[in-house]
């Protein structure tokens, strides 16, 4: 039997809001403002905010990712939380398929914009970010990553640029950033160009800037591995110059670095933010390639699963596990008797419109559970810091 693929094009009656109108933005503050509106009742108190992305995870990969674990089974961290909704994804671009920064800006920031943009309004306006506010607010702040950490996720929570390709510019900011861990790939856009491994033209030593500033500073596993991490004040951590390689090939994984900045974080009294990005299931997905996709989402559910254990032992930490988009369009289609063999379609090789997991852990949970737009998750996070309008004090940066 032949299956084919039938792709069908929808033509609707839009709205009468122009496109153009939607990236105004007056326009795109009230829209954002909508999503503040709704608040928590009876919201609680929150101390620590843990966001976990997983870039490109749609639904089908964390199934996909179950079955090659436990077959017919639960057993994933994911399965494990008691609060599950979805995400529409959409940026302001026409076709309304996002990109990372895009979406990345709508998780960090509480406003949509258009794809490319890191920490910024469709028209460049700078948004201030959750990361940004919690440093305000007197708490720690860490980002850990399995990419470059000038790539577009993590730049939309430290940084502010008009196109995610600027990245010197980006990695400038993030070294002047209120960021007391970062860890992840991408040294190579922190050394002064006369290094021979770095990416930059210029002769800023950024890495030199972190560390006379307090940080820690590391761009070696084995030296990484001796610190005393509850010593630590401040960790930047960088260990290869571009990207980690993919799981099975990198000497260090996602699990490890959640841990050290839970450690780090974690001693600050008025708590933390943490972003963490499973960051290469995106790229698996791109490439259509099924083992190494189940492969990066074991890899973040296992940091998951360190995230879910800190959780329920502090009982303040609000953690909230969520993607900037599904990558591949894929669809499992067939399986052995006990999940050990996977077949698996794939509608195309790029970002797709498919609404994302939403789970939630700890106080004020309950609310995630719904269909959700992106940009209200970070609104909805912050509410039990006692912010009751996150965007206007993103627009208020």
């Amino acid at each position: 039997m032949i299956r084919r693929l039938l792709v069908a094009t929808l033509l609707f009656l839009m709205p009468s809001v122009a496109a153009a109108d939607e990236n105004d933005t007056a326009v795109i503050r009230q829209m954002a403002e909508v999503g503040d509106a709704t608040a928590i009742e009876n919201v609680k108190k929150v101390k620590n905010v843990i966001l976990m992305i997983g870039d490109g995870m749609g639904f089908e990969a964390v199934t996909a990712a179950r079955i090659a674990a436990f077959g017919r089974g639960l057993g994933l961290a994911m399965d494990g939380f008691p609060y599950i909704g979805e995400s529409l994804t959409y940026s302001l671009d026409d076709d309304q398929i996002t990109d990372s920064a895009a979406s990345a800006t709508a998780l960090a920031c509480g406003v949509k914009t258009l794809n490319g943009r890191i920490g910024e309004t469709a028209d460049s306006r700078p948004l201030k970010t959750i990361l940004e506010l919690a440093r305000e607010l007197g708490k720690s702040t860490g980002i850990v990553v399995t990419c470059d950490v000038t790539h577009a996720t993590p730049a939309c929570f430290a940084s502010h640029v008009k196109t995610r390709v600027n990245t010197w510019e980006i990695a400038r900011q993030m070294s002047q950033a209120p960021l007391d861990v970062l860890l992840g790939g991408g040294y190579a856009y922190f050394l002064p160009g006369s290094n021979p491994e770095s990416s930059r033209d210029d002769e800023l030593d950024l890495l030199g800037a972190m560390r006379s500033r307090g940080a820690t500073v590391t761009t070696d596993l084995a030296e990484f591995r001796r610190l005393d991490l509850a010593r630590v004040k401040s960790l930047v951590g960088m260990f290869y110059p571009e990207h980690l390689p993919p799981k099975g090939k990198r000497a260090v994984d996602l699990p490890e670095l959640t841990q050290a900045a839970l450690t780090v974080l974690s001693r600050n009294p008025k708590g933390f933010f943490l972003m963490v990005e499973g960051s290469q299931i995106d790229w698996e997905g791109h490439a259509n390639n099924l083992q190494g996709s189940v492969a990066e989402t074991l890899d973040f559910d296992q940091a998951i699963a360190a995230a879910l254990e800190f959780a329920r032992k502090d009982g303040e930490t609000l953690l909230i596990i969520t993607a900037d988009h599904e990558t591949g369009g894929l669809s499992i289609n067939r399986t052995t008797t006990r999940g050990m063999s996977l077949t698996a379609g794939w509608t195309q090789g790029d970002h797709t419109a498919n609404v994302v997991p939403v789970l939630a852990y700890g106080p004020n949970a309950q609310a995630f559970a719904r269909v959700l737009q992106n940009h209200h998750i970070p609104q909805l996070a912050v509410q039990g810091w006692g912010v009751k309008n996150f965007t206007r004090f993103a627009y208020d940066r």
